[in-house]
């Protein structure tokens, strides 16, 4: 039996901003003075409208921010300059997450990562104070007053784990509102927020915190995934997500709604798993997940930040196998994976959704009207280890102004999907430059014909979907030339 979703045209309809276009994440600081890694965001923000960027490490030894010598503190900000030179030359902007702690402010050696960033609070927070009034004091003058109250600046990264902040809960809400007051001392209207916690976590005790310590706030930061928590220690992310539900990440959200109250809330993280090496982020399960969290995201996220645009990423080491289960929308090479050409149907929707009727057991579709065209988005979409057909699904428009003719769009095991064409040139490491071409090809969204049915004022398309997949149907307004 048919999956079967009606929506009215007419009917009162409910905003969509683009907030999944907000932000979107990177590995550190670093990495964004490779050459690969900027044509990579130029071209995620040129087609996927990707605003600012946000990611770890800007104040590690290796950007050279602020280092000792001779007991000598030496600030440069040379290399954090380039960074947001090159963001603004492109048109985007930097979320800035202020991590991790120079060396010579810190209180131990605990690091993290291949890139080793110190995670223990400073031995002394008027010194990390005046490490923050001087860099961003800069940046107000190189870059004007306007400009650095469009950025977003959080303070450190996941303290709720001891593998990024080795001080307490109450360490951090300190450390949070000494940084907090350090920039609206520079300026009252620079825009910071925390805790950027993991797992939605701290949320109601960081807002009270701030509330009662009259603390600055004006954004409330967290991260979460599906394998949060799911399963036991030692279980592969299949059956992580396999215990997990299936729309975990919404009810999430909800939750955190209703603890920030009247605050915006940005997922500075979120992803299909917290896995640096899951094969499902290269695959279609990727691109029908971040969809469907997406559109059920509307009304309840202000900023919502995938982890990551690109697969040139070294928390570990850096890879070279082509599909190796990175975070990246792009792979090492710049082609797209089926998630990347997810973003993209997203990226040309409008700004508003229909009223939906209609419900199904893997099955979901959204109508969205945009200046040019009508689209229906369906996925088919469940957990792993979920029973899942094809399916048959039925959309039915009322008092619908679209044109006769529509117009298919899918991602699946079989269209806009690179890895399967990589295996099928048997996996090699490091493709040719022919090779390359041939996975830039397959990676491409391509739009077929599809019939459509009107009848008595009603427009009916039919479709089917594999599991996993997606399928966007755009039909031409009548009233647009």
């Amino acid at each position: 039996m048919a999956a079967r979703f009606a929506f009215d045209c007419a009917g009162a309809t409910t905003p969509l901003p683009h907030f999944w276009e907000h932000t979107v994440g990177s590995d550190h600081a670093l990495m964004a003075l490779r050459a690969d890694w900027r044509a990579q965001l130029a071209r995620s923000h040129r087609e996927l409208g990707f605003r600012h960027v946000r990611f770890h490490g800007l104040l590690d030894d290796d950007v050279g921010t602020l280092t000792c010598q001779m007991d000598r503190l030496l600030y440069s900000f040379f290399n954090a300059d380039s960074i947001v030179d090159f963001l603004l030359s492109i048109g985007m902007r930097p979320f800035v997450e202020l991590s991790f702690m120079p060396r010579t402010l810190s209180s131990g050696g605990t690091t993290v990562f291949k890139y080793e960033g110190n995670v223990t609070p400073p031995k002394d927070l008027d010194a990390w104070c005046a490490l923050i009034e001087r860099l961003v004091g800069h940046w107000l003058e190189r870059y004007g007053v306007r400009e650095v109250r469009r950025w977003y600046f959080e303070v450190w990264n996941e303290p709720n784990l001891p593998a990024f902040w080795t001080g307490t809960q109450q360490q951090y809400f300190e450390f949070y509102k000494r940084t907090a007051v350090a920039l609206k001392g520079l300026d009252a209207r620079l825009r910071v927020g925390g805790p950027a916690t993991a797992a939605n976590a701290w949320i109601r005790e960081f807002v009270q915190y701030c509330r009662h310590a009259n603390a600055p706030l004006d954004f409330v930061s967290t991260h979460h995934y599906p394998t949060d928590a799911f399963g036991a220690p030692g279980d592969d992310t299949v059956t992580q997500l396999a215990k997990s539900r299936r729309s975990v990440l919404r009810e999430q959200a909800e939750a955190v709604r209703a603890q920030a109250g009247d605050l915006p809330v940005c997922y500075t993280e979120w992803s299909s798993s917290s896995n640096p090496r899951d094969t499902l982020h290269d695959e279609p399960f990727a691109a029908a997940f971040a969809v469907k969290t997406i559109l059920e995201a509307a009304g309840l996220v202000d900023a919502y930040s995938w982890w990551t645009f690109s697969d040139i990423f070294e928390e570990n080491y850096f890879p070279s196998v082509p599909f190796h289960g990175g975070f990246g929308l792009l792979n090492l090479h710049g082609i797209a994976k089926p998630v990347y050409r997810a973003f993209e149907l997203l990226h040309y929707v409008g700004d508003r959704m229909l009223p939906r009727t209609g419900e199904h057991d893997t099955v979901d579709a959204w109508a969205i009207p945009g200046e040019r065209a009508l689209t229906v988005i369906v996925t088919n979409f469940a957990l792993p280890r979920h029973p899942m057909n094809d399916e048959s699904v039925e959309i039915v428009l009322r008092r619908c102004a679209a044109a006769g003719s529509a117009s298919l769009r899918r991602i699946d095991s079989r269209h806009a999907n690179a890895k399967a064409a990589w295996q099928r040139l048997r996996e090699p490491e490091y493709p040719t430059a022919a090779q390359l071409t041939r996975l830039a090809q397959a990676s491409l969204l391509r739009a077929e014909g599809i019939a459509v049915e009107r009848a008595r004022g009603e427009t009916t398309v039919r479709v089917r979907v594999p599991p996993r997949g997606v399928a966007a149907i755009d039909l031409a307004r009548r009233d647009v030339r």
